[in-house]
């Protein structure tokens, strides 16, 4: 197998092991709304699962060029939707295909068009001011999921791209480290280090608190496409790297962004109308089941009474006797009336049709 074949299959094991453990997380998250369960077995297998694909993809890049391993590292989304099918029996709609696979195209397209440089790394000043800065912005991003906690999706996608960013800049300064290396653990490499074990575990525990309420698809989507896009923005202004072809090259790759955004704004709108189907009816014993009692009425305002079993006043309705053609109501008669929703009450007329007796 040659080396780049041995990158690829490498680069595919690693979306699915990335996968496996966004699915394990969504999971704990149903049940648990902590940020980190520690007493979950299954959150350490979806945080061992998210360890192996990090490894997996550190070793496809030994194997071939970064042009190739990152944007295989979109699939991540792909697998993880008939994953969760077979698995978890999760399915997807048509909504969330077609808005993972366009976060997917999009973003292949647009990283596979980022050109390599000459290897730079962050000096001091740069390190101190991309973790002040990096720090700033996510924890800004924590406050407004905070307080979007009544919005489930909005809360979830803000905490996405949060986790995103934190594991974007945690490569950024792997990449510091890398470069730096000489064969040994020195004073200069302890800061890079350290942010680099802040930003992952930062990332990890804000990738778990976005699963929660909010399904797989669109936290996940969300977290895979800012976490390379950061990386490559950081790559391109403070490394030096450029895109290729010029640009056209640049054209290609705003558009392949607009693609990937696209995406997630379907990810995140079959988010909310599935929460919105999803919204419980109210309970039948919350509905009053007692009938309104009647207001009492003022001095001097008629209301007929229902009709009853005896006519009026329990006299019947054939035993008035008409005298002089004239007939003779019950002194204490009481109309009939019927229900007539939504219009004013008008008394039906009683109809007498018993026999007429005439005297003569």
């Amino acid at each position: 197998m040659s080396a780049l074949a041995l990158s690829v299959l490498l680069s595919v094991v690693s979306a699915v092991a990335y996968a496996g453990g966004a699915i394990v997380q969504e999971r704990v998250a149903e049940s648990d709304g902590q940020y980190a369960p520690l007493r979950r077995p299954s959150w350490w297998a979806a945080v061992g699962l998210n360890g192996l694909g990090g490894l997996l993809h550190v070793a496809a890049l030994a194997y071939g060029p970064l042009s190739v391993v990152q944007p295989l590292g979109a699939l991540t989304i792909v697998f993880a939707l008939p994953m969760a099918a077979l698995f978890v029996g999760r399915r997807a709609g048509s909504t969330a295909w077609r808005g993972a696979i366009m976060a997917t195209v999009g973003l292949a397209g647009l990283l596979s068009l980022v050109g390599s440089s000459d290897s730079r790394s962050l000096d001091g000043t740069q390190q101190v001011g991309v973790f002040v800065v990096t720090a700033g912005v996510v924890a800004t991003l924590m406050l407004v999921g905070r307080a979007a906690h009544r919005r489930p999706t909005v809360r979830a996608m803000v905490l996405a791209t949060a986790s995103g960013i934190a594991f974007g800049m945690s490569s950024v300064f792997t990449k510091t480290v890398a470069v730096d290396w000489t064969g040994g653990v020195t004073a200069e490499l302890l800061p890079s280090l350290a942010a680099v074990g802040v930003f992952a575990i930062a990332g990890l525990l804000l990738s778990q608190a976005a699963y929660r309420g909010a399904g797989l698809a669109a936290p996940l989507a969300t977290l895979t496409v800012v976490n390379p896009v950061v990386a490559a923005a950081v790559g391109i202004t403070m490394f030096g790297e450029t895109f290729r072809y010029g640009a056209t090259g640049t054209v290609l790759a705003l558009s392949c962004g607009v693609v990937a955004a696209g995406g997630l704004i379907l990810l995140t709108a079959e988010r909310v109308e599935r929460a919105h189907d999803e919204t419980p009816l109210p309970e039948p014993g919350l509905v009053p089941t007692e009938k309104p009692t009647a207001l009492p009425l003022r001095d001097g305002v008629f209301l007929p009474s229902p009709l009853t079993e005896g006519g009026y006043g329990g006299g019947g309705y054939g035993n008035a006797v008409y005298d002089n053609g004239a007939p003779t109501a019950p002194t204490d008669a009481t109309p009939p009336y019927y229900a007539l929703y939504g219009a004013p009450y008008i008394p039906f007329p009683a109809l007498d049709h018993s026999p007429v007796r005439v005297r003569s």
